[in-house]
């Protein structure tokens, strides 16, 4: 027998493995696995399963005229920066950026600016960096597969933990939906001197959400000049606000640069990182990044859609740091120190704000009305939209938009309506409320972060574009950080809360399999799911391997006898 050629060995051995992989697990020029690879076959001609589930239609997509290959290819040097295709790529980070703005995120920053004064925005400054990294790995997820982190979930883990990650990501949306509407409401019963009952500015925000979707249905940029003018809106409402107070910009500049952490502004220092990470706006933006049309298996296509949607959200975001630290400044020019900076939540801010500056040509009351409306529709819609990708992705449901719409309203609208009626008839209940619904978040945070970075990190599914060693290791560091700093706040927020031994039990119950799905999550990072018989063929080379050497000679031989029939 001939000598074996040790490289022509190698290359044999890797390709017996992968050969024996699942599909799901096979590498594909696309950096995309099993049913994604499919569907990639299908990308130019919209040849696409009918039953498969899909963000956008290829009709609906914004067209971007890309460079030629012939003029820059994979290797070649990257096109020239293009205004105009900046332009066209702007939208996805925008939409993406609303859930930094949210009523949540609203009442964190006033709770902060009252408690803790400007000590804080440092950490929010930190906090705005991460979830920019963050929000990025989704983009770079979307873009590099051409599928959304719900589908590739739905690909990626079996089914028994798809539907739990599915059902974790419902609740959520949920409870971010609730503390949205009811912002809404808020705003809608200051804007109109109390006429409107909060449950009925619950069901006008829950109405006219599915008017705002409608303009969809004229394109996706009109949509998203639609957020343009919410966004707009609140920048000139809380920027009006922020003039009116006059903070000192020495504080303001000390506040940012400089660290500083008291024992009594821990809890809100804990809440201002925990409102980095919204679950379901992780799941939108893996989305919103598809509204392109960017063909995934082409490698410039997706590094420079990849390059202007870092621009577009890095921009988008330093927006949103900006109204926040508006907000922020707002209430700790007036209320850091006094009697009342314990008792202000988004309920009672406008009084408060009325009391301490006055009217003016524009009451202030109204000012935050406006501003509080806008942040409370956008975030609603951004949240109904999110909610047709999570359900679409991890059921792969192919239904209409409008039935998407429905079935995920319903889903929040009607507890939503229940705890309008009730917590409308105490003074606090909405802050406690609002309490109980940040720690909500905190629980889902690991079942949106660890399915990312997973994917994020795999050859098999992002390709080229997986994340490289050093990166990796930051995200998982910065994961690693965001679950002991939520643990924290879960811990000082049920000690403080739980009362009996019975409702002690369930909760320690709840824990030990909670802490054991995440445990799940994480163990099963950097596996390939490579079966046992894959794995034995790999080991053993010195009977499977040659084997298969042998035979594909055998084949080869064949093959050339045949070609020399030919005449």
């Amino acid at each position: 027998m001939a000598p074996r050629n040790p490289i022509f060995e190698e290359e044999a051995k890797e390709e017996a493995a992968e050969s024996f992989l699942p599909l799901r697990s096979q590498p594909s020029g696309g950096g995309t696995d099993g049913k994604v690879r499919r569907t990639l076959a299908a990308y130019e001609d919209g040849s696409e399963d009918e039953t498969t589930e899909r963000a956008f239609e290829s009709e609906e997509k914004v067209v971007v005229a890309w460079v030629s290959d012939e003029d820059c290819g994979d290797d070649g040097p990257s096109p020239p920066f293009s205004w105009r295709k900046l332009w066209l790529f702007t939208g996805p980070g925008f939409l993406m950026s609303i859930a930094f703005l949210d009523p949540g995120n609203l009442e964190g920053d006033l709770q902060a600016g009252a408690i803790a004064g400007y000590s804080l925005l440092w950490l929010l400054l930190w906090a705005t960096a991460i979830g920019l990294l963050i929000q990025m790995l989704s983009a770079r997820l979307g873009v590099a597969t051409g599928h959304h982190l719900a589908e590739l979930c739905h690909e990626e883990y079996p089914r028994w933990a798809m539907l739990v990650l599915w059902f974790m990501a419902e609740v959520a949306l949920i409870g971010a939906d609730i503390q949205e509407v009811i912002g809404s409401a808020i705003a809608i019963k200051i804007l109109s001197r109390g006429m409107i009952p909060l449950w009925v500015g619950v069901v006008i925000t829950a109405l006219d959400c599915f008017i705002f979707l409608f303009l969809e249905n004229y394109g996706v940029r009109k949509l998203e000049a639609f957020f343009a003018f919410l966004i707009a809106t609140m920048a000139f409402s809380f920027t009006w606000m922020f003039g009116e107070a006059k903070p000192s910009g020495k504080e303001l500049l000390i506040g940012t640069l400089v660290p500083t952490l008291g024992s009594k502004t821990i809890k809100q220092a804990v809440g201002i990182v925990g409102c980095v990470i919204m679950p379901h706006n992780v799941f939108l933006h893996s989305a919103l990044v598809q509204s392109r049309k960017i063909d995934p298996n082409k490698k410039s296509h997706v590094q420079e859609a990849l390059r202007y949607y870092t621009i577009e959200s890095t921009i988008a975001l330093i927006i949103s740091f900006m109204i926040n630290i508006f907000v922020t400044a707002v209430f700790a020019k007036g209320f850091y120190g006094t009697k009342v900076a314990d008792t202000i939540g988004l309920e009672n801010a406008g009084k408060y704000l009325q009391e301490k500056y006055g009217g003016g040509l524009f009451p202030i009351l109204y000012i935050w009305g406006i501003g509080l409306l806008a942040a409370g529709q956008s975030s609603t819609i951004t949240g109904t939209y999110a909610g047709q990708f999570i359900m679409g992705g991890f059921l792969n449901l192919r239904l209409k938009k409008w039935s998407r719409s429905l079935i995920t309203r319903s889903f929040a609208i009607v507890p939503t309506i229940v705890v309008s009626l009730f917590f409308d008839t105490y003074d606090s209940a909405l802050d406690t409320l609002n309490q109980w619904l940040n720690v909500l978040q905190s629980v889902q945070i690991p079942f949106v972060l660890i399915p990312l970075l997973t994917l994020v990190s795999k050859e098999q599914v992002m390709g080229v574009f997986k994340i490289g060693p050093i990166i990796q290791a930051v995200t998982w560091i910065v994961a690693a950080l965001l679950l002991i700093i939520n643990g924290y706040l879960l811990l000082d927020f049920f000690s403080s809360e739980i009362h009996g031994p019975l409702f002690g039990l369930v909760v320690c119950v709840i824990i030990v399999i909670y802490m054991a799905f995440i445990a799940y999550l994480i163990l099963r990072v950097g596996c390939d799911q490579m079966s046992l018989f894959s794995f034995f063929c790999v080991m053993n080379k010195p009977t499977i391997i040659s084997k298969l050497i042998e035979t594909e000679t055998v084949q080869n031989k064949n093959v050339n006898s045949y070609e020399n029939k030919i005449p």
